[in-house]
């Protein structure tokens, strides 16, 4: 006797089908109905309550092999077929976050199927009416709990020492989380192996292997100049290039403002269309955050704005994660790494931007995301040791001096590090650097290569020098 299958599985996978009018693939389908499950089908389940659906004419398959998309029967979307508000339970999203009542409302309307959303086109209104210093999306009791939550121990270093201070934590963490945000299935242990070790992971689409490496180098700019980055055209242009490297049908695309129209997925918001609006939009947008008195109120402004402006041809929320993260580096706060970030609950606080420029939702998740990511970091902060003031002085020359000596295949000697930084140490100093960097040689790992902005590759080559001359020293 064959099982009877539960009349909500079946509604449920007919609906997320009815929210893609273009079809969806049984992979893309699986991870839309995780969220919506407590426990998610396996992939033969699956199947076999899609062929039910199939066998009952309420839905079709379009395409063969790996291009199979399932999609509503066309009888469903004749006449008066009435779609039930979709409203997330409690129950049915244990992989939520906590929401406002304000957010509660937006993420029921945004979960609605298509059809029942009103299309909408940008509204300049939306950025022009905000007044840096006047408009807050984040209340001053917010803000202050923010400054609470993200202080460091650091917080009166230069530009970006706590950041490099958990710089190897920060690589995996936001280029693991954000990636994930993209649909990127690469787990974390995933992404350590690739970014310390350069190890891609096996069976994994080689995009997805560039999209983690592409974080990596973004993440490393961001933390190596950060005195230098801003809200600026430069910098975000120079932060989508890195982002969108390899990713996009037009190279030409990669660091440059896009100059036609785009659509989203799974909304019913349309972004502006004429270059010359965006090009006016994109510079106002960047001049307002940099006149923003609070870095926490810069940070969600950045990851309201930027992806509902859309200036790029692709890759706008990554660019948008990253740029939330400037006036948190900068000022020695905590980052925010989107580490275990539910993926709906995003989208739903992104799409409550896009069609109804209402930031609740968006704003519940930055909270919650906000105080993950310090619960993270400062613990690992409470067991750091109190910072080098000469690292922190001869930063720049420790780290070239050790990639001088790694890349051109020199012995770790204290002679050979003598001649690289006699320029740029004081006399007083240079017994202490010399120590240091030959510390640093000596110690050097797969793990902390990245710390010295080297290629895995470079150290291996060299590493059997280091060995043997330990060899020798010891002989």
């Amino acid at each position: 006797m064959s099982r009877i299958v539960p009349a909500e599985e079946l509604d449920l996978i007919e609906r997320m089908i009815l929210e893609h009018p273009e079809g969806i693939g049984i992979t893309e389908l699986e991870r839309v109905l995780s969220h919506h499950l407590s426990k998610a089908f396996n992939r033969r389940t699956l199947q076999r309550r899609l062929g039910r659906l199939m066998a009952d004419k309420r839905i079709t398959t379009k395409g063969e092999s790996i291009a199979l998309v399932y999609k509503a029967s066309p009888s469903d979307n004749i006449n008066g077929g009435s779609f039930p508000l979709i409203v997330a339970r409690e129950d049915e999203i244990e992989n939520y976050i906590p929401v406002s009542p304000e957010g509660r409302i937006i993420r029921d309307l945004v979960q609605q199927p298509l059809m029942r959303r009103k299309p909408v086109g940008y509204q300049r209104s939306f950025l022009e009416d905000y007044e840096p210093g006047i408009t807050f999306y984040l209340s001053e009791s917010l803000r202050t709990q923010f400054h609470e939550m993200g202080r460091t121990p650091l917080r009166e270093r230069p530009a970006g020492t706590y950041a490099r201070e958990i710089l190897n934590r920060l690589l995996i963490d936001l280029s693991w989380a954000s990636s994930r945000l993209e649909g990127n299935t690469y787990n974390r242990l995933d992404t350590q192996n690739l970014i310390e070790f350069g190890q891609a992971a096996e069976g994994k689409d080689i995009q997805e292997t560039q999209m983690i490496l592409n974080h990596k180098a973004a993440i490393e700019m961001l933390v190596q100049a950060a005195d230098q980055i801003g809200f600026n055209p430069f910098t975000f242009l120079n932060l989508h290039a890195i982002l969108s490297e390899n990713l996009l049908l037009d190279e030409d695309a990669s660091g440059r403002l896009r100059r036609r129209p785009v659509d989203i997925s799974g909304s019913v918001f349309h972004p502006v269309a004429m270059p010359q609006v965006l090009e006016d939009c994109f510079h106002l947008l960047l001049q307002k955050a940099a006149a923003i008195p609070d870095p926490f109120e810069q940070a969600f402004f950045v990851m309201v704005q930027l992806p509902y402006l859309q200036p790029f041809q692709d890759v706008n929320k990554r660019v948008s994660r990253l740029g939330a993260n400037i006036p948190l580096i900068r000022y020695n706060l905590c980052p925010l790494s989107f580490i275990d970030m539910p993926e709906q609950a995003y989208v739903d606080g992104i799409l409550g931007v896009y069609e109804l420029n209402q930031v609740d939702l968006l704003r519940d998740v930055f909270i919650w995301a906000y105080e993950r990511s310090c619960q993270r970091y400062l613990a690992i902060t409470q067991t750091m040791a109190e910072p080098d003031p000469l690292r922190i002085r001869y930063r720049d020359a420790l780290i070239l001096a050790v990639q001088v000596i790694v890349r051109r295949g020199l012995s770790p000697s204290v002679k050979n590090i003598e001649k690289l930084i006699s320029d740029q140490v004081s006399e007083n100093d240079k017994t202490a650097v010399i120590k240091i960097v030959l510390d640093a040689l000596q110690n050097m790992h797969e793990g902390s290569v990245a710390r010295y902005r080297l290629k895995l590759s470079e150290f291996q080559s060299w590493e059997t020098i280091r060995d043997q001359c330990a060899k020798e020293n010891s002989g």
